[in-house]
């Protein structure tokens, strides 16, 4: 079971909170957390890259694909941290890859890639992504 930390390179980085509720009958961290965590960490990803705070239920961009693999437990005394990348952007969408990462012993507990997509909430259409994300994303992921 590979933990070695997958190819990327990751400019942003939020600590995670583990909360006893969040843990399954076997004392880890339960898949469906996991979830919320790479949520959690793309949010702030986006916030910190915008430079303000989003509203997600505005904002002209949605999720619309996710995949999680998941390569080891994470447990409750866990230091977890969630690594965040855009790694290719297009006209209509990006896509995103992070990773669960112990940062005490550098372990990959868990990745995940997503895409997301420009959204008009209006027409419920696909839209090009604003170019004032683009050139943010772009300037974030460039810096030395």
């Amino acid at each position: 079971m590979p933990t070695e930390p997958i190819p990327f390179h990751f400019k942003f980085s939020i600590p995670i909170q583990i909360k006893m509720s969040d843990l399954d009958p076997f004392a880890h961290v339960n898949n469906g957390v996991q979830c919320n965590y790479f949520d959690y960490g793309r949010s702030c990803y986006f916030e910190c890259v915008l430079g303000e705070a989003i509203n997600w239920l505005t904002v002209d961009l949605v999720l619309v694909h996710v995949g999680l693999d998941f390569k080891s437990p994470i447990k409750f005394h866990d230091q977890i941290v969630c690594d965040t990348t855009v790694y290719e952007l297009g006209n209509k969408s990006f896509q995103m890859m992070q990773q669960l990462r112990c940062s005490n012993t550098g372990i990959v507990k868990s990745t995940c890639h997503s895409v997301m997509a420009g959204f008009d909430r209006q027409t419920e259409r696909s839209i090009p992504i604003q170019e004032k994300y683009k050139k943010l994303l772009n300037e974030f992921e460039k810096e030395g």
